[in-house]
Order: structure tokens, then sequence, then C-alpha cells
């Protein structure tokens, strides 16, 4: 995958049967994001956002249309070469942390980057500190260095939040997306949070994408727009 990743999705579609019909979740988005850039996706619940972030993130596969990021198209790959690529290239966060319930912090963030490191992750992920003291570095980055060594249920919802984004950035990824990573905490969380993301993005070179339904982080990134009906409407600052 070619490094700093684009993303270009090309008359993508994504529907789903139902026992009352067929729900058209994306029905022909096309979206071009830039290799470094930072794009925000806005748009009300159930518009489509998070469906149109796991295509990006090849968590799953359109129904009709192409899915192409850093030259390699993800929407044509079967299931393994697509989590390989995630694994070594891409970044997520959920809206929930999801986090390993059995790990402590610290072995939440290593592991992901020894798994990284497997599938050849990028340069983040090579140079410097190895796992441990890099997971520990983010984790003071992210203002929760005492959480290294609790459990997930030993941490507040903000602390395990940021405890995610930085399982996120420990391999230095390509590709950062993120959904809504600060709907589920506070102001001063969401700054933090937000703050991690940018510094990810300018200082690799990455391509970060944020769903948000806040107007004030999508306002942070340098582009924005907007899905309604499964359909994408750019902003006036267009993509």
């Amino acid at each position: 995958m070619k490094s700093p990743a684009g993303i270009s999705m090309e008359a993508v579609a994504k529907h789903y049967e139902t026992a009352s019909g067929v729900v058209r979740a994306l029905d022909g988005v096309t979206v071009d994001v830039a290799p470094g850039s930072s794009l925000a996706i806005t748009g009300p619940s159930g518009c489509g956002k998070s469906t149109l972030l796991g295509l990006m993130g090849g968590l799953d596969q359109p129904t009709a249309g192409r899915v192409v990021v850093g030259g390699v198209e993800i929407s044509a790959l079967p299931d393994g070469r697509r989590s390989a690529l995630r694994r070594g290239h891409f970044g997520l966060v959920f809206q929930s942390d999801s986090l390993l319930p059995y790990l402590t912090a610290l072995e939440n963030v290593a592991l992901r980057f020894a798994l990284g490191a497997g599938a050849g992750a990028g340069a983040g992920a090579d140079e410097g500190a190895g796992g441990p003291e890099r997971a520990l570095e983010l984790l003071a980055d992210l203002g929760v260095p005492e959480c290294a060594g609790r459990l997930p249920d030993q941490m507040s919802g903000g602390q395990r939040q940021r405890v995610a984004v930085a399982r996120a950035l420990v391999t230095g990824p390509a590709v950062i997306l993120a959904d809504e990573p600060t709907g589920s905490v506070d102001a001063d969380n969401a700054r933090i949070i937000l703050e991690a993301l940018l510094t990810a993005q300018r200082s690799r070179g990455a391509t970060l994408v944020v769903v948000t339904h806040d107007p004030d982080v999508a306002g942070q990134l340098e582009t924005s727009v907007s899905l309604a009906v499964g359909r994408l409407v750019p902003d006036r600052r267009g993509i």
C-alpha cells in the first residue's frame, strides 16, 4: 500500500435485504480523500456514516462500486487480505472503545503494535522504541499514563476511549479512521482525543477520516462532507 495513502470511493452502494425490503444504507457515493489530508463526515443518525467508514476500512464489501486505498482496490480483496491490510496500515477508532477486557491498557495497546508490526505496518511501527515503550509514550501523550496497569473496567469512559485512540495510533498507520471518537466523552477528553488524532495525521502524513455529529470537531479538519439518506453532499468547504 502506498504511503501516504489516499482514499477513492467510486459510485459505492451498500444495500441490505430485510424482511420489509431492501435498505439502501449507501446509494452511489463517490468521494476522494487526498493522501495525507483530513476529512470529517457528518449527518443525522442512520444516514450511513458508519457504513461509509467501515467500507473505507475494508470491514465490509460494497454491494456495488469500488473502494481504493493507497492504490489498492480493497473492495475486490477477500476477507483475509483486507484484514492483513487493516492490521498493517490502518488505525481504527470505534464508537465503543472495544478494548479487550482481560488485558490492561498497556497490554491492549502493545498487542496492537505487535499485530501491526507482524502485518508489515508503516514507518511508525518500526522506528524508535518497541511495543511497550511506544505504548507507554502514547498513553502519556493522551494523558492516561496512570491507566497503564489497569483493566478496562477499572477506568472511566473517557480514559478507555483515550486508550483506544492510543491503540489505533501505535503502529503509525497510513490511514486513521475514527467513528464518533469524541461522542461519548466530556469536552476535556474530546479536546485531547482530537488533538492526538490531528497530531498523528500531521506528523506522519497519515490520511484521517472522522465521523462526527459535532460541528466543532468537523471544523478542525481540513474538509467536510455530509451524508443524507445514503448520499454524500459536500459542504461549502468541498472535499
